[in-house]
């Protein structure tokens, strides 16, 4: 078979997809999971059911599916906002900003049932690992830089900020979700809450405290961190 007949075929059945996938998408957030049927998406996909069945063999595998393709463009996207996005600080708050944003869109367009079936979803334990694999290394990166306290580890980190912005979806507008995110980033900032505030340690340091006669002054006691 001629590679450009093969081009054209693949392009129809990624045409099709798309459709079945944006139509279903549509359809359970108006009517809900259980209110769905093939036949309906068949009709509103401008496809026959044979042909429907093809692609998928139920409801629940066609939102999975489309859910699969939300959460690539999701991660796409953070990525997207961290690449083209200069320093440490700047790099973390555009991420987190732009995680909270999809927090709140993303929970606005489910309902109770639909956000159960797809938090079992495989995928979405995966696609938190990524998740929370690229905020732990810019809250790295800002340790580095001194951005981000470095007296609690960038993993526990990564941890609260994600837990802390998942609350976006909650809100009711753009401005509390960038009042939330601000008060996370003071969380996670130098002196920021539960923060001694106090200098990195240093060789010289981690010195004073073994041989604190080294220091006079200090009345023979270790220096603090």
């Amino acid at each position: 078979m001629p590679k450009l007949w093969n081009e054209t075929i693949d392009a129809h059945r990624a045409a099709v997809r798309k459709a079945v996938l944006e139509t279903t998408a549509a359809l359970v957030a108006e009517h809900g999971l259980t209110s769905v049927t093939m036949s309906r998406i068949a009709k509103d996909s401008g496809i026959g059911r044979a042909t429907l069945y093809k692609y998928f063999p139920d409801v629940e595998s066609i939102l999975l599916a489309w859910h699969e393709q939300q959460i690539s463009h999701h991660l796409d996207h953070l990525a997207a906002v961290r690449d083209r996005t200069d320093g440490a600080g700047a790099r973390l708050e555009a991420v987190l900003r732009a995680f909270a944003l999809i927090s709140r869109v993303s929970r606005q367009h489910h309902d109770g049932d639909v956000a159960a079936f797809l938090h079992r979803d495989r995928q979405v334990n995966q696609a938190q690992q990524r998740l929370h694999g690229m905020v732990e290394d810019l809250l790295a990166d800002g340790v580095q830089t001194g951005d981000v306290r470095d007296d609690i580890a960038p993993g526990e980190l990564a941890s609260y900020c994600l837990h802390a912005l998942t609350a976006a979806g909650d809100l009711p507008s753009e401005a509390a979700v960038h009042r939330l995110v601000a008060l996370t980033l003071t969380g996670v900032r130098p002196g920021g809450a539960g923060s001694s505030g106090s200098p990195r340690r240093t060789d010289a340091t981690v010195h004073a405290q073994h041989h604190p006669g080294h220091h006079p002054g200090h009345g023979g006691h270790s220096a603090r961190p």
